[in-house]
């Protein structure tokens, strides 16, 4: 029966953050991570970005088998006993430990009767399952118009292959985007090749010979069938918790945590895409899912599991590429609250600022470079202005 002073349950990037901020504090404490991927801790944005250009595969591996860490690699934790400070994994094995970290970030949202052709796309061994079509295949079918979809659509058109985009929103990242910024996205993906089918719900997916079919209904409620070589699906996760709710923890959306990433239970942390994290500056719960929250929260949760004092205030960022286009994000960003837009030139540069009774929540840094400060400064301050008077507030010169 392993025994652990530190578990990890999850092997992502909050996972490999958390053993890296053990042992800032503790350098010999046994630390045993659990994870459900038979690969090691990598990084996942190169799945969707730098892996389709020039990044080399060898680079996205974090090394955390370098640190001292027990990998138990292809294994599910099935059951958790908070009072008895246990988990037992699908191989039987039963682990005890002294403190527990929930790292176990989401599971993709399945399109409902997909055949197991269709590609939930979301780990290493899914980006081998699509780099490997790519050598041979031509047309791409990609469900969802939100993160995964639009970068990966935008990687595999840059790769040559024919993409037909697919998505019941009105515009590409109409989640995060206003309206008009989300139907320039439209045309921007046209004009590089990409087939765009906006306000459009795939009904049903079948293999048919060796091709897929995919039966949609379109926005004036036409149905038609398009057929393709292979079909990705970038649909969402839904986080799991089953763990944390096994066991009575508070679940809001994800797993709720205190200032230090705690539970309600004392020896039980949680962090990355699964936990509900207070946000002092914006005044609410935040659950983000992205490579800026997985690193800080997993790092601040393992100092704070080995003993150091912490207080988590941190606005996460994220990023992403679209063709020869960036942005970088931070704070809340709700289309629906009132989102003025300060353009160098409309779709091309400039800012978008996201607000809440005038003060602003959100900011959206598109091909505007090294203002990711003034952003967070920004946000941090709360101050109230009109609207138009937040034009401005971040130079777009240079």
């Amino acid at each position: 029966m392993p025994h652990h002073r530190y578990l990890i349950v999850g092997g992502g990037m909050a996972g490999d953050a958390a053993v890296r901020g053990i042992r800032a504090v503790d350098p010999d404490g046994s630390i045993g991570l659990i994870s459900a991927e038979p690969d090691p801790p990598y990084d996942r944005p190169p799945l969707t970005k730098g892996l389709w250009k020039d990044t080399e595969a060898d680079r996205i591996w974090r090394g955390t088998e370098d640190l001292g860490v027990a990998l138990l690699l292809g294994r599910r934790v099935i059951r958790l006993d908070g009072d008895e400070r246990s988990a037992i994994d699908d191989k039987g094995t039963i682990h005890t430990w002294e403190k527990l970290l929930l790292a176990t970030g989401g599971s993709p949202r399945i399109l409902p009767g997909a055949p197991p052709q269709v590609i939930h796309y979301r780990t290493w061994r899914d980006y081998l399952r699509v780099r490997e079509a790519a050598a041979t295949k031509k047309r791409f079918a990609i469900i969802g118009g939100g993160f995964v979809g639009s970068e990966l659509a935008a990687a595999l058109a840059m790769n040559g292959k024919e993409v037909v985009m697919l998505f019941p929103e009105d515009g590409i990242g109409a989640r995060v985007f206003p309206a008009g910024h989300a139907r320039f996205l439209n045309d921007y993906y046209r004009a590089r090749g990409v087939d765009v089918r906006e306000r459009t719900k795939v009904a049903m997916v079948r293999r048919s010979g060796d091709r897929m079919a995919l039966a949609v209904v379109g926005p004036n409620g036409e149905d038609e069938t398009i057929r393709v070589d292979v079909v990705v699906a970038g649909i969402g996760i839904v986080p799991s918790t089953s763990l944390a709710e096994s066991v009575a923890l508070e679940v809001q959306d994800g797993i709720v945590v205190d200032g230090s990433l705690r539970t309600a239970h004392p020896a039980i942390w949680a962090a990355g895409d699964v936990a509900s994290v207070w946000s002092p500056t914006l005044g609410r719960r935040q659950r983000a899912e992205h490579e800026d929250q997985a690193n800080t929260t997993g790092e601040m949760a393992g100092r704070a599991m080995a003993g150091e004092t912490i207080e988590f205030d941190h606005l996460p960022f994220f990023y992403s590429d679209l063709f020869d286009l960036g942005y970088e994000a931070v704070g809340v960003l709700d289309p629906t609250h009132e989102v003025v837009e300060d353009w160098v030139e409309p779709g091309k540069k400039g800012v978008l600022y996201y607000l809440d009774g005038g003060r602003v929540r959100g900011i959206v840094l598109w091909n505007v470079q090294r203002k990711l400060k003034d952003a967070k400064e920004l946000i941090k301050r709360g101050e109230r202005r009109k609207p138009f008077e937040w034009r401005g507030a971040i130079s777009l010169e240079g």
